[in-house]
């Protein structure tokens, strides 16, 4: 099959499913569609245990879209500029949420990276399982950051009080950078530890500072720049173009200056969404940029979670890798809510947090498609990585259901 034959499918289901979840389930878009795509894996499983030559299709299918690349390297882009957009028109109120949004992606998703980390190797000792500290770290720097596809789309339908919605969406961005740094950070000591025997703290602090402080400085640069230009300017097919010029390249210059290509598109997005638009873009354009990139981020949304449901067909599961997954969900939210506890703790005097705040942050903090992705680019050496897939994707799976699908209910009965 050839990619475009794939893609097409990829689009006939994605809006099959958007109709079916409308017009019959009526659940938030990423929930409904995730669930209904579940259902339909689920079904072609059967039909193949009957004898039906169905599943071998559909996986040759999923194998030629290449999940980890369409996200990591081509969806993930285009997904981040348009939250950053978003979250850009309170960017007020996220100034006044930065310390807690700050804390939350980065101390917050180091503890959790760490906690969920140690406490699966502790299990995996005692199941046989054998995952080594290093792959379990891995599995803690993917599935620590919250993913900002899934909380954003589910904030669209939650009556989330303003000052939480803005720091899990503000959060949720950011966190997702430091995931990924996080994660290509561990994978890289893998590396240097794997040429040389030992790693220093010099290597450590440059690959850091690489990934972080270069994504930052790429990501202004950027911003600015497509600012001056979109101030010189007043034709909003232009200024679309620019801005969806400054998504793409910048995340393909960070890819090969090695640097943090999420971070980068987030700032310069911020920047774009927030300075730009007050300063550099007419009402016209403002108007056709935000129905633009919305429709641009509702079309990739459904497209991703379909990947994410049809996943399940190619992912290796076992009695044991479905415990260690239930597992590492708890372990999941109960890191979330040391450190979204231990945020609200320290900055209480300073920041005040709606009632029942911590519950609705914790329970709030979706992993998705992302983490998925991340899972999937482990490559051979990594020997736990099919089991950190089967892992990852049990947890993503529980966390877009049934978090998803709790999440106003959790809201409306704090807000009583």
């Amino acid at each position: 099959m050839s990619l475009l034959s794939a893609l097409s499918l990829l689009i006939v289901m994605a809006a099959l499913f958007s109709f079916l979840n409308y017009r019959f389930l009526r659940l938030p878009t990423t929930i409904g569609v995730t669930l209904l795509v579940l259902a339909a894996s689920l079904a072609l499983m059967a039909a193949s245990a009957l004898g039906l030559p169905v599943r071998p299709l559909a996986i040759q299918v999923i194998n030629r879209l290449d999940f980890r690349e369409l996200v990591l390297n081509g969806m993930l882009a285009f997904l981040l500029f348009a939250g950053a957009l978003k979250v850009a028109v309170d960017f007020k109120e996220l100034l006044g949420q930065r310390w807690a949004v700050g804390m939350l992606a980065t101390a917050g998703v180091l503890a959790s990276t760490f906690l969920v980390g140690g406490l699966m190797w502790a299990l995996g000792r005692v199941l046989g399982q054998g995952l080594s500290m290093i792959e379990c770290l891995l599995f803690g720097a993917l599935i620590s950051p919250t993913d900002p596809i899934a909380v954003i789309a589910m904030l669209r339908s939650a009556a989330v009080p303003k000052s939480i919605e803005v720091q899990m969406a503000g959060e949720a961005l950011f966190n997702d950078g430091i995931g990924v740094v996080t994660f290509s950070v561990i994978l890289g000591l893998i590396g240097a530890a794997g040429a040389s025997g030992q790693v220093g703290a010099g290597t450590v602090a440059l690959l850091l500072a690489r990934e972080v402080l270069g994504s930052l400085v790429l990501g202004f640069a950027g911003g600015w720049a497509v600012f001056f230009m979109l101030r010189s300017v007043d034709n909003y097919q232009v200024e679309i173009l620019l801005t969806l010029g400054l998504a793409t390249g910048l995340y393909g210059l960070a890819a090969q200056l090695h640097t943090s290509g999420p971070l980068a598109v987030v700032v310069a997005g911020l920047l774009v969404g927030g300075t730009g638009r007050t300063h550099a873009m007419s009402a016209r354009t403002v108007q056709h940029l935000d129905t633009f990139w919305e429709l641009v981020d509702e079309i990739l949304n459904v497209a991703l979670f379909v990947l994410v449901g049809v996943q399940v067909l190619v992912v290796a599961f076992t009695g044991t890798v479905l415990l260690l997954g239930i597992a590492a969900a708890a372990f999941v939210l109960l890191a979330r809510f040391l450190s979204v506890g231990a945020t609200a703790v320290a900055l209480r005097r300073f920041i005040p947090f709606p009632p029942h705040a911590v519950k609705i942050l914790t329970w709030g903090g979706l992993r998705g498609g992302l983490s998925l992705a991340m899972a999937l680019s482990l490559g051979p050496q990594i020997p736990g990585g099919q089991t950190i897939q089967a892992i990852t994707y049990v947890v993503a799976v529980f966390s877009i259901t049934v978090q998803g699908l709790t999440f106003g209910r959790l809201v409306r009965s704090g807000a009583k």
